[in-house]
């Protein structure tokens, strides 16, 4: 009988640490996710469950599979899934600005190629040999408004006039004193000078620098525009996460670890909380990205006529006959002031040949020649926009997007509360945005990241640009300091010594994301807009959820019961 008795008894404590901590056997559970994750050497793990006092985030009444430098691993972990889960989720728009960045650009280095054949064309059909003389210029010119669209701080005014400058002698020697040719270097050189005097090419000159200039403004700001959405989104991939919004991402995502609770998820409400907190300074980009997108589609509206740079260039070939024939016609009276200001020319005889071209002959735009297609910078515009108006609400609705579709649990499961695993999250669920998290029960927010205000800063100025507001100097845009946004500088806090890391910077964080997820760009709060995948090491290696505590308490109960009863 005491035999039986003491057996029992030791059957009976057996059951009273099942009620206590769970499944004896459930820190083998974590050291596997320990360990599939990544997360760090498993030396770091007890051999047991054990009393969890030196924890600083991570603290239960129950025995704990976890050790301070377990904490300190979660921590840096947690971090790491949030930013890989960012630049996941950002990445589709991310591709969609860089992609057209790098389209309209070569569309433009196409442009510029295709308007100079045009004015070459146009030279060699109407006037001969003095089109293969024209070709130096012609380059010349295109070269500078190439420069000029680059960024190049050059003079509109100047590169243009300094190209008709150039054309003058050819015009002069060739159709308005045809028969004689090779006149000297120095009396080509005086009546090059002479041009901004005589004026032969009355208001082309200055009708081709005001277009190129006004068309090459709106296009060098949509690429300015786009090269600051890049840098936006660099700056909020790698946003250095505050150290109570590392401690909330810790609590949430890795706490259950440690009391064997592997595969639970947040509760909806709780993730929201914790998601808001840790993005509040982000959901402050939402209005000015808003108006960002808004701006885009304004500027690209305007962007028709002499604001069309298309338009413009692929027209330099119509305006340059135009300006020729009106040197043509009045060729008695620019004699006239040449040979004033330079005297009458030293030049040979040469035999009449092909060299004078009729001044009448029929000039026919080169229309069939434009582009119509969808290669067309304006379709290439309309098309982008149409993508990224799908993207307004990205910042908005971030935090959302990411709980709904990645992090939390649906609805009518249990969940995680930070605490246990429970039915529902009963606290106040806050809204998005800086003032709202005054409220917030799970992390307490100081005030904006400075960094995020400068980015909100660039964002503002140019919105102004975009609107016409603000007019930049010609060729200057320099007020906004664009970049790829410097992932591995100021914007990543990849570890600190709070982290356990040795503040050696880690490098997890600064991995890029190269996939292009098939995401729904359209953020918003409704679940049902959310279709983003977490990267499978997240989770789809554990397939079944955790009993935890109450299964385990459950199972063990019954038999302890019987026993007692038989007593």
């Amino acid at each position: 009988m005491g035999v039986l008795l003491r057996t029992n008894l030791i059957f009976f404590l057996a059951c009273f640490c099942g009620l206590v901590f769970g499944n004896p056997n459930r820190c083998d559970e974590v050291r596997k996710v320990f360990q599939l994750r990544q997360i760090g050497p498993n030396q770091l793990l007890p051999l047991s469950p054990r009393q969890g006092s030196d924890l600083q985030v991570c603290m239960s009444k129950n025995q704990t599979c976890c050790t301070k430098k377990m904490e300190e691993r979660y921590q840096v972990a947690a971090r790491r899934d949030i930013q890989n889960l960012l630049q996941t989720s950002s990445s589709s728009l991310k591709f969609l600005i860089s992609r057209n960045v790098a389209a309209f650009q070569e569309t433009f280095e196409v442009l510029m190629r295709q308007a100079e054949n045009y004015t070459n064309t146009v030279l060699q059909d109407s006037y001969g040999n003095m089109a293969d003389q024209a070709m130096g210029p012609v380059r010349e010119l295109f070269t500078d408004i190439s420069l000029f669209l680059l960024g190049s701080e050059l003079n509109v005014d100047d590169l243009v006039q300094r190209f008709f400058d150039s054309l003058f002698p050819l015009v002069y020697n060739h159709l308005i004193n045809p028969g004689l040719s090779d006149i000297s270097s120095g009396y080509a050189e005086c009546v090059r000078s002479s041009s901004r005097d005589v004026r032969p090419f009355g208001g082309a000159p200055s009708l081709l620098a005001d277009q190129i200039a006004r068309s090459g403004v709106s296009g060098k700001l949509l690429l300015q525009a786009l090269h600051l959405g890049i840098e936006v989104i660099n700056t909020t991939d790698h946003l250095q996460l505050s150290r109570e919004c590392r401690r909330a991402l810790l609590k949430m995502h890795y706490c259950p670890h440690c009391q064997g609770l592997t595969q639970s998820k947040p509760c909806m409400g709780y993730c929201l909380n914790v998601m808001r907190g840790c993005l509040a300074s982000m959901a402050e980009i939402d209005t000015h990205w808003r108006e960002f997108v808004r701006s885009l589609e304004g500027l690209s509206a305007r962007m028709h006529g002499p604001h069309d740079l298309e338009q413009v260039l692929l027209g330099v070939h119509t305006l340059l006959h135009d300006a020729i024939g009106h040197a043509q016609k009045n060729g008695p009276r620019l004699s006239a002031q040449v040979h004033k200001l330079c005297g009458p020319p030293n030049r040979r005889p040469t035999q009449a040949d092909s060299i004078q071209h009729s001044s009448n002959k029929e000039f026919t735009p080169l229309k069939a020649l434009v582009r119509v297609s969808g290669d067309s910078l304006a379709v290439k515009r309309r098309d982008f926009l149409n993508s990224l108006r799908l993207y307004r609400t990205y910042y908005g609705g971030l935090a959302d997007q990411l709980c709904v579709s990645e992090l939390a649990s649906s609805d009518g499961h249990s969940c995680w509360n930070g605490t246990d695993i429970v039915k529902s999250y009963t606290l106040r669920v806050v809204g998005n945005g800086i003032k709202a998290q005054a409220v917030n029960p799970e992390v307490k927010v100081k005030g904006a990241d400075p960094v995020i205000n400068q980015i909100i800063d660039k964002l503002k100025h140019i919105n102004q640009l975009l609107q016409g507001k603000s007019i930049p100097k010609l060729g200057t845009l320099d007020q906004i300091e664009t970049g790829s946004g410097d992932a591995e500088g100021r914007y990543s806090g990849d570890c600190d010594d709070e982290d356990g890391c040795g503040g050696s910077g880690g490098g997890e964080v600064k991995r890029k994301v190269q996939r292009v997820p098939k995401l729904s760009p359209d953020v918003t709060s409704d679940r049902n807009h959310h279709h983003h995948h977490y990267p499978p090491a997240q989770g789809s290696e554990i397939r079944s959820r955790s009993l935890g505590l109450t299964g385990s308490v459950s199972v063990l109960l019954l038999p302890c019961l019987h026993m007692l009863l038989a007593l």
